[in-house]
């Protein structure tokens, strides 16, 4: 990976902006073209009980006056709840397709691109997290109705879930959070890369304040926010094991900081696990999609369990 790739990788993690990532988007998108191809083949059906939508393979549903791509796969199954994965920036609902296929063969599963990712509509203009959460009520609206969810979700779509199930306690009954990004991410990295930095930390510093603040993607600012509580749900936080080795001087302070914001989650639930995914980096449901699927089956029985 050259200098330039590197940089955009660890702006990925501390600001989930689009880019090379610890595996590049291109490589990943390779990696689950068969997966995507096979969710999609199938033209979608689609039986409209009032408004909630039961369809399997993808289809583009109006919310709020936008256009937004969903796809779904599985049968919904008493008494569990409905998974809807969420990827982070610069990933279409593709990058999920093998996770997906894999989950269905025992839940309802859904996925959609964010308003600016995929094949949905771009944002009229900046965004803010209400409004992304929004678009989520409005999809999960129509997928799901009145049957309880698990927000399954990697990086940025991670901290948006962390931020949404606090106001939405009724619906949102288990989390999963795939190296989520930081809750302060922007006090985070203030914090360890100073404004004097030079070469590969002062990008990343740049990069990673200029996404923070909606250079990014879906146009969206995510500013620093302390975690707030979403009930006593089950709630599973996994991180990488390592991603900034190849950062001169601020490697090792970088990753205690990542450890750090990943612990903040916590705070989510009293029911909250943390757990390291041994040899990945940011991509823990490609890395090790072992680790993933078992914690977002295990999130989704005791959202059921807990009915």
């Amino acid at each position: 990976m050259n200098r330039i790739l590197k940089t955009i990788a660890v702006a990925a993690t501390f600001s989930a902006v689009a880019g090379a990532g610890f595996v590049s988007h291109g490589e990943l998108t390779a990696r689950t073209r068969t997966e995507t191809q096979t969710l999609n083949v199938v033209a979608a059906t689609t039986v409209r009980h009032g408004h909630l939508d039961s369809f399997t393979g993808t289809e583009k549903i109006l919310v709020n006056g936008y256009s937004v791509n969903v796809s779904c796969s599985g049968r919904p199954v008493a008494d569990r709840p409905v998974i809807m994965l969420m990827a982070g920036a610069g990933d279409g609902l593709d990058t999920m397709a093998g996770l997906q296929e894999t989950l269905s063969k025992e839940d309802r599963v859904c996925s959609y691109d964010r308003l600016g990712e995929g094949q949905s509509d771009q944002p009229k203009g900046p965004q803010t997290i209400r409004d992304s959460g929004r678009i989520l009520t409005g999809v999960l609206d129509r997928i799901a109705g009145d049957r309880p969810v698990v927000l399954a979700a990697h990086s940025l779509g991670g901290l948006i879930a962390g931020r949404y199930a606090p106001d939405h306690r009724d619906r949102v009954k288990g989390l999963v959070l795939m190296d989520a990004t930081l809750p302060a991410l922007k006090a985070s990295i203030l914090k360890v890369i100073p404004e004097t930095a030079t070469g590969i930390a002062a990008e990343v510093r740049a990069q990673a304040i200029a996404v923070n603040e909606g250079q990014n993607p879906e146009r969206l600012v995510v500013p620093d926010a302390e975690v707030r509580s979403a009930g006593n749900i089950p709630v599973q936080i996994i991180k990488h094991e390592a991603a900034f080795g190849d950062i001169p001087d601020y490697g090792p302070a970088l990753e205690q900081a990542w450890a750090e914001g990943q612990q903040q989650w916590r705070a989510l639930s009293r029911r909250s696990v943390l757990s390291t995914a041994a040899g990945s980096g940011h991509y823990i449901y490609v890395d090790r999609p072992d680790l993933a699927v078992k914690a977002i089956q295990t999130v989704t029985a005791q959202a059921a369990a807990a009915r």
